[in-house]
């Protein structure tokens, strides 16, 4: 029971932060100097979280990150359907609901060639440094797989997102500064790793598969 619980937690928080990212991702928010989109906080974890690989197994995770991709598809549908639905004639917020909730497909979009791109190269990358470093501590793999797929995710999906919307030298910017804030909040949050037993034969089940 405590292992199902654990799972279904998991993929709660997971599935919670990427639609929380996809819908606050429409905001440019200033920080340090920084012009990152405001999911950034939030969407940092989803790597983290998805450290659960330990748990879950690959082919399980590989599952959870599909189905958060279906999730979304639906969720940016769902708005592409209450934009173009004829509003109440004393409902006056009709442009400005059309202007933030309208871009959340593009996002969504962004979102989820990034996601599927970026943490399926994290879980590859992760599996097989355990596989080779089976004694190397959880935080080195967490370092080392988000270290090369935050910056794939960041530049996919700032690119995908917001090209057109702003001057070059601008999204570039915006890129630096989501690859830094993400890692920064990596680092911070590698402690929640610890919460989550590692399954004791996950390595051999991953080589005998």
């Amino acid at each position: 029971m405590k292992k199902t619980n654990l799972v279904i937690t998991i993929t709660a928080a997971y599935l919670l932060c990427q639609i929380i990212a996809d819908v606050t991702a429409v905001k440019m928010v200033s920080l340090f100097g920084l012009a990152v989109p405001a999911a950034v906080f939030i969407y940092a974890l989803t790597f983290t979280i998805r450290e659960a690989h330990k748990q879950l197994g690959k082919k399980a995770t590989v599952h959870l990150i599909i189905t958060a991709g279906i999730v979304n598809v639906l969720m940016a549908l769902y708005f592409m359907f209450t934009v173009a639905l004829k509003p109440a004639g004393f409902w006056g917020n009709q442009e400005a609901y059309a202007m933030i909730i309208g871009v959340v497909p593009r996002v969504v979009t962004a979102s989820i060639l990034a996601e599927v791109a970026s943490e399926l190269i994290d879980t590859e990358i992760y599996q097989r440094w355990i596989e080779r470093f089976p004694n190397a501590p959880q935080w080195s793999r967490v370092l080392v797989s988000n270290g090369i797929s935050l910056p794939i995710d960041s530049v996919i999906f700032v690119g995908i997102a917001f090209f057109g919307t702003m001057p070059i030298n601008a999204l570039i910017s915006v890129m630096v500064g989501q690859i830094i804030v993400k890692a920064v909040i990596t680092i911070i949050s590698i402690p929640m790793i610890y919460l989550v037993p590692t399954k004791k034969v996950y390595v051999e089940d991953e080589l005998a598969d």
